[in-house]
C-alpha cells in the first residue's frame, strides 16, 4: 500500500488543533464534558460484589446474537448469529458466540453426564465427567463454523449486515482432552481404516461420521471455552471440537463414540450437509471449510459515521486447511487489489484479523476481502465458485462478499461477481 498524501499523524495533529481553535473561538460556550464535574466522577459506583459474574455494560446491550425468524419454522431447531460487525481481535466471548440446535439446549449437569466408548474396541468404557478431567489436556485456538454460513448469499445478496451473511462462526479457545487419547485407551484395531460415530445427547440424536485418521489427528473432546466451562448452548459440560470442519460435526453434549468398520450414512451426512450442484446431484463428505474472509467494518450494521479522513477498514478470515497468510482488499469490486495488515501471524485453523489504514474523501466503495491460506489456496469468486457449484448449494459458500459503501458512509449488501 502507497503512503497517503496526507500522513494519518499529520492529519490528528491537524484535527486537534482545529477542534483547539474553534474552542478558542467559542469560548463562551465551553464543553460541559470537559469544563464541569461529571455526575458519574461525583459519587460512588458500584461495589466489586454487584456482578458476581461480569456483564458488559449497558452501552453495549446491542452486541448481541441474533436470529432471523423467518429462517426456520421454529428456534428450538434453528441458529443465530454471532455480532462479528461489532467484535474486535479474534477470541469470540461465549456469550456472543453463535447457537445450532437440532432439538434445543438441554441441561445436562456434570454428575449425570456420561461418554461412552464402543464397537470396534477391545475395551468398551464409559467415562465420567471427572474421569476426563485426570486425562492431560491442551488448549487449543479453533474456529467452528456452520456449513450453512453465507448460504443464504448463493443466489444473491440477501441479508443486509456482517452479523447476518457471515455470523455462523465463532473463535474460542478450548480445553479438553485428544479424541485419540480416549480411543487408545478403549484400545484400537490395529488398522486404521475405520471410522467413528459420534453422537449427542440431546432429544435429535445428532450423530456424524469421522475418519479414523481425522480422528486420531487433532478432534479434541472439549469442557472448557475460553478458559470457563462450555455454555449451556455451546454443549455444556462436553463437546467435540473438529478443527477445520463443518460445525455439524462439532457434536454438543457427546454421549456416545462408536469405532466402526465405515460410515454410518446418518440423515446429517445424506440428506442435510451434502452440497447439491446444478444437474442435481450432490457432493459428498465436503468437511473441510475452505479459505474464507469477510469485511466486518464497514460494513452494513457498521457504517462510517465519523466523516472524511483516517479510516480503518477491518475484518476476519480463516482457512480449515490451516493458516491465513494473506488478505488483500479491494475498493472498487475487485478491479485493484492492496495487501492487509495481519494483526499477527495466521493461526493454524483459526480466524485472523486483518486491517487496511487507509483514508476516505467520500468516494463511492466496493469493499471486498479475499483470502490467501498455506495450501495456497486462493478465495474464489462468486462467478468463480457458481462455475463449478451452480446456485442450487446451501452449504460451503466461501465467495469474496462485497459491501457497497455510498457516499454518506452507510453501506449495503450487494453483488459483485
Amino acid at each position: 500500500m502507497s503512503e497517503p498524501k496526507t500522513s494519518r499523524r499529520a492529519f490528528l495533529q491537524g484535527a486537534a488543533t482545529v477542534a483547539v481553535t474553534a474552542g478558542a473561538a467559542r469560548a463562551a460556550e465551553p464543553d460541559p464534558l470537559i469544563t464541569e464535574v461529571q455526575p458519574w466522577a461525583q459519587g460512588l459506583g458500584d461495589g466489586v460484589d454487584a456482578t458476581p459474574y461480569g456483564l458488559p455494560i449497558r452501552f453495549e446491550d446491542d452486541v448481541v446474537r441474533r436470529n432471523v425468524p423467518w429462517l426456520t419454522a421454529d428456534p428450538i431447531s434453528s441458529i443465530n448469529f454471532t455480532p462479528i460487525h461489532a467484535l474486535d481481535g479474534t477470541i469470540t466471548p461465549q456469550g456472543c458466540a453463535f447457537e445450532r440446535h437440532h432439538s434445543g439446549a438441554i441441561e445436562l449437569s456434570k454428575s449425570d453426564y456420561r461418554l461412552m466408548i464402543n464397537g470396534l474396541v477391545d475395551r468398551p468404557l464409559v467415562f465420567t465427567y471427572e474421569d476426563l478431567e485426570r486425562f492431560p489436556r491442551e488448549n487449543h485456538v479453533y474456529f467452528c463454523e456452520c456449513a450453512a454460513n453465507t448460504g443464504m448469499e448463493w443466489a444473491g445478496a440477501q441479508l443486509n449486515g456482517a452479523q447476518f451473511t457471515h455470523g455462523m462462526i465463532h473463535n474460542m479457545e478450548y480445553t479438553g482432552v485428544p479424541l485419540r487419547t480416549l480411543l487408545r485407551e478403549a484400545g484400537l484395531p490395529a488398522t486404521t481404516d475405520k471410522w467413528v460415530y459420534v453422537e449427542g445427547a440431546d432429544a435429535s440424536s445428532n450423530g456424524r461420521s469421522i475418519p479414523m485418521e481425522k480422528a486420531l489427528d487433532d478432534v479434541l473432546v472439549a469442557f472448557k471455552a475460553n478458559g470457563e466451562a462450555l455454555r449451556k448452548e455451546h454443549g455444556y459440560p462436553v463437546r467435540l471440537v473438529v478443527p477445520g470442519w463443518e460445525g455439524n460435526m462439532w457434536v454438543k453434549w457427546l454421549r456416545r463414540i462408536e469405532v466402526m468398520d465405515g460410515p454410518v450414512e446418518s440423515r446429517e451426512e445424506t440428506s442435510k450437509y451434502t452440497d447439491t450442484l446444478a444437474d442435481g446431484t450432490s457432493r459428498k463428505w465436503t468437511w473441510v471449510m475452505d479459505a474464507k474472509s469477510v469485511v466486518t467494518s464497514p460494513s452494513p450494521q457498521s457504517p462510517i459515521k465519523h466523516g472524511h479522513g483516517p479510516l480503518v477498514i477491518t475484518g476476519l478470515a480463516w482457512s480449515g486447511h490451516g493458516k491465513i497468510t494473506r488478505v488483500d482488499v479491494s475498493t472498487d469490486g475487485g478491479k485493484t487489489w492492496q495487501t492487509a495488515r495481519l494483526a499477527r501471524e495466521g493461526e493454524n485453523k483459526a480466524l485472523t484479523r486483518f486491517y487496511l489504514d487507509t483514508e476516505w474523501t467520500g468516494e463511492e466503495m466496493f469493499l471486498q476481502s479475499r483470502a490467501m491460506d498455506e495450501t495456497g489456496y486462493v478465495q474464489p469468486t462468486k462467478t468463480q465458485l457458481r462455475d463449478v457449484r451452480g446456485e442450487n448449494s446451501v452449504y460451503h459458500n466461501n465467495c469474496i462478499q462485497t459491501w457497497w459503501v455510498k457516499p454518506n458512509g452507510e453501506a449495503e449488501n450487494v453483488e459483485v461477481s
